[in-house]
């Protein structure tokens, strides 16, 4: 027979191990055109390390910590989320359905190549989600550079939870596709 002590550590082992862990993608604002238009390749995006070094989503606390949930995690590999969902809402923007991620097979269509490194892109204890970004447009063949800046973004959360955060990161995606379309 088990003793009592014995029995509660068993059981709290079990329940901690069916605390359900959540999964996130980021998602488009909209869908893009279905074909045509002009060719726009999306990438290189690099990412921050400390926001792919782990697959949870992160929170800015204070000035200088961080603080993750490794029940709360991204679905997949954030830089190609990213990447995804801005290229089909730059497509949106330019009203073009020939936007393609990097890295793609030929660029002999595409007339303009973004490239972006992702510096930050988190939630705040302000209850705002954060993007600051530095891109590049490039014209191609060439690949003379167009323009080059640095965008940093906020957007409320609009709720409590990370499911709210990461719907907050996905409109910070639009902004940031349509503040680079409108230099291209």
């Amino acid at each position: 027979m088990l003793k009592p002590a014995l029995l509660l550590a068993a059981l709290f082992t079990l329940t901690s191990c069916s605390t359900p862990r959540n999964f996130y993608v980021l998602s488009p604002a909209g869908k893009g055109p279905s074909r045509g238009g002009i060719g726009i390749g999306v990438g290189p995006v690099d990412v921050a390390n400390y926001l792919t070094e782990r697959p949870y989503l992160v929170f800015q606390s204070s000035p200088n910590k961080m603080e993750i949930s490794d029940l709360h995690e991204w679905a997949g590999d954030l830089s190609d989320n990213f990447s995804r969902v801005l290229a089909t809402n730059l497509g949106r923007h330019k009203n073009t359905g020939n936007v393609r991620t990097y890295p793609w097979d030929h660029e002999d269509d595409l007339k303009y190549q973004i490239s972006i490194d992702i510096r930050q892109f988190h939630g705040t204890a302000e209850g705002d989600a954060i993007l600051e970004a530095s891109w590049r447009i490039y014209s191609l063949p060439e690949s003379r550079l167009v323009t080059s800046k640095t965008t940093t973004l906020h957007e409320p959360l609009g709720g409590d939870g990370f499911e709210a955060l990461v719907a907050a990161q996905s409109r910070l995606i639009d902004k940031l596709a349509l503040t680079i379309a409108k230099q291209l």
